[in-house]
């Protein structure tokens, strides 16, 4: 089916207000509120909800309008088909570069949690980056007990209670084949490929979702990815933190505590705070990179979904300034994210009789606040008193159940912010 633009009203067989409208050729799109890219992305959800799978875009369509056309015309069913508008050579390859990196990134957080266990999904991430630039690719994965052995106590603990082993994936993006050249920036993502809650068990409506909990990894990922291709050629690390959240006679236990490998302890107050636990190994192994930037992706709490509604992705740093600056950034890119609080004094929001910190605070929702005191644990583990890190809670990176502007499922808000900051950022 041909898709036009129209600046004019619908005519009135087709209802006052209508968006879409058909003819003997194709639809047209009417865009005639002061939000068009919304009225674009609604349209074509309507479209996709008609059976519409495979759409050619016609006449005159800028880039961001193709591409909320192309972030509605989506389901988890099924592959859809767009044939982009005429345009430019520039324009096109982005399209493209974004369709690619976004359709991984569904791709994965939609698979089942049989399909996508940890191991698979740091063989795909891997596969996915090398693919595109194979010579400056490399990659190394430890699982199971090797985690133990380094001493990556968060991540090998989280995932002990699955019969399949914990996986962290460290990839190395270095464009000039130096092995000495510095790293400028690293990644970091929670893939927590199915999230039972542990001991802490969720509820089977709460668990039911549970397998986007690597959203963050596939984010990070895609992110990554999109750099890439737009051209970014300074050195990279990808981190993956990759493991189930499972009961069974291995599993991790309330008032167990944990030893980091920077000394923190922490007593386990709520198993079904794990995300945080994993990620405090990979930012641990991103400070060591030397990196003056780093970003981390997670679906980390429900309290960021509360205090944002699911529209927006949460931010924050201890570095003000590059808080601001991500801003400009998700702006720039056309997706929603918004600061929430983190000061130094947010690390001590989680006390503990036992440990230097706990991993939450043994109330439902880790109490008030639990998105800034989750980003307060995290930031005992940055390196630099936390400047130079991006905090990134994906409150928006999922919709359960689908809406007037997203399918069910996953899509890719976040990825498009972080791989601008990439390339800003490392300039």
């Amino acid at each position: 089916m041909n898709i036009w633009l129209s600046r004019e009203f619908a005519s009135a067989e087709w209802g006052e207000g209508a968006l879409v409208s058909h003819r003997a050729d194709g639809a047209q799109i009417h865009l005639v509120s002061a939000s068009p890219l919304q009225d674009v992305q609604q349209a074509a959800r309507c479209l996709c909800n008609q059976g519409i799978y495979k759409v050619s875009l016609a006449g005159h369509w800028d880039r961001e309008q193709q591409w909320a056309f192309a972030q509605g015309l989506q389901t988890p069913k099924r592959e859809v088909e767009l044939q982009w508008a005429t345009c430019s050579e520039e324009d096109r390859a982005e399209l493209e570069a974004r369709w690619l990196c976004g359709r991984w990134v569904r791709e994965m957080t939609n698979a089942t949690p049989e399909q996508l266990g940890p191991l698979d999904l740091a063989v795909e991430a891997a596969a996915f980056i090398t693919e595109l630039a194979p010579d400056r690719v490399s990659h190394r994965i430890l699982k199971g007990e090797a985690l133990a052995q380094a001493g990556w106590v968060g991540l090998y603990q989280v995932g002990r209670g699955s019969d399949r082993e914990p996986v962290m994936l460290e990839l190395d993006f270095n464009p000039s084949k130096d092995p000495k050249a510095p790293v400028a920036a690293a990644l970091v993502g929670k893939g927590i490929t199915f999230d039972s809650g542990g001991y802490s068990m969720k509820t089977s409506q709460g668990m039911l979702t549970m397998k986007h909990d690597m959203g963050g990894a596939a984010i990070v990922t895609g992110a990554l990815a999109l750099a890439m291709l737009r051209g970014l050629n300074k050195r990279i690390k990808l981190i993956l933190c990759c493991a189930e959240n499972l009961v069974s006679g291995h599993a991790y236990k309330l008032g167990d505590i944990l030893t980091y490998k920077n000394g923190t302890t922490v007593e386990i107050v709520n198993t079904d705070a794990e995300g945080r636990l994993v990620l405090a190994d990979g930012l641990q192994l991103a400070g060591e990179s030397g990196a003056p930037l780093i970003i981390d992706g997670a679906t980390l709490t429900g309290a960021a979904v509360m205090a944002l509604g699911g529209r927006y992705n949460a931010l924050f740093g201890l570095d003000k300034g590059l808080v601001s600056r991500a801003m400009v950034y998700a702006e720039s890119e056309q997706e929603a994210a918004w600061p929430l609080p983190l000061e130094p004094w947010h690390s001590q929001q989680c006390p503990s009789h036992y440990a230097d910190t706990a991993n939450s605070r043994p109330v439902p929702g880790g109490g008030p606040g639990g998105a800034s005191n989750a980003a307060g644990f995290l930031s005992r583990f940055v390196a630099n008193e936390g400047q130079g890190w991006l905090h990134i809670d994906l409150a928006a990176c999922f919709n359960e159940n689908g809406d007037g502007l997203w399918a069910p499922g996953a899509n890719t808000l976040g990825m498009r912010t972080i791989a601008r900051a990439l390339q800003e950022e490392t300039r």
